[in-house]
Parts: structure tokens; C-alpha cells; sequence
């Protein structure tokens, strides 16, 4: 699988506004946000997307839950809400194939989303 840009957050090699990080999981602000709080949360273990998540050891992806849990919480959003997305795909607009977590927040969030 190529190197993206969240490969490069990682190793340091590319700036990024982190809000969060363990030795799990990195969180950082989205460069183009889509609510007033959007950050993304993604797992050290490299995977393409959910559809690979089952790949991997199932612990990986309860760490990157805890990791986006603990960002919402650091964030202060617990009290008001916020949601959170994970697009698979090209149909569902994943544009770089790394696994990650759209947290978003900040305003009343519109349901169906899409």
C-alpha cells in the first residue's frame, strides 16, 4: 500500500494540529472542516478501512474507539454531543485510504447526513 499523508502525520514527516495522541492512536484537526469541531482520530496499526479492520487484531480497533472517546472528551464536546463517521470507500467519499474517524461537532449535526 502507497504512503499517505496520515503514514507521513505519523512518522512526523508532515505538520498537523494534534489535539491527541497515545501509542495508539493519533487525533488531529481536519484541514477542511465540515462542523465547527471536525478532527480525525487514526490508529498507529495501519489499515485501509473498516472492510480491513477485520484483518486485524480486534484490540486495534477498540484502542482507536477509546483513542476517539478520549479526544471528544480532552475536547470538552461529552456534554453537548458529537458524531462520529468512518466513509469506506470510494461511493462514501474516503479519500485517503488510511482508516481514520471523522469526529464532528460544534453545531446541531443534520440527520440523514447524506
Amino acid at each position: 500500500m502507497e504512503r499517505t499523508v496520515f503514514d507521513r502525520i505519523i512518522a512526523g514527516e508532515t505538520d498537523a494540529d494534534i489535539v491527541f495522541e497515545n501509542e495508539d492512536v493519533v487525533a488531529f484537526r481536519e484541514i477542511a472542516p465540515q462542523a465547527p469541531v471536525h478532527v480525525l482520530v487514526i490508529p498507529r496499526t495501519r489499515m485501509k478501512n473498516i472492510s480491513e479492520s477485520t484483518e486485524h487484531n480486534p484490540v486495534v480497533i477498540g484502542k482507536l474507539i477509546q483513542g476517539i472517546a478520549e479526544t471528544a472528551r480532552l475536547l470538552g464536546l461529552e456534554e453537548t454531543g458529537y458524531r462520529v463517521v468512518f466513509n469506506t470507500g470510494r461511493d462514501a467519499l474516503q479519500t485517503v485510504p488510511y482508516l481514520h474517524g471523522h469526529i464532528l461537532a460544534g453545531r446541531t449535526l443534520g440527520w440523514p447526513p447524506g
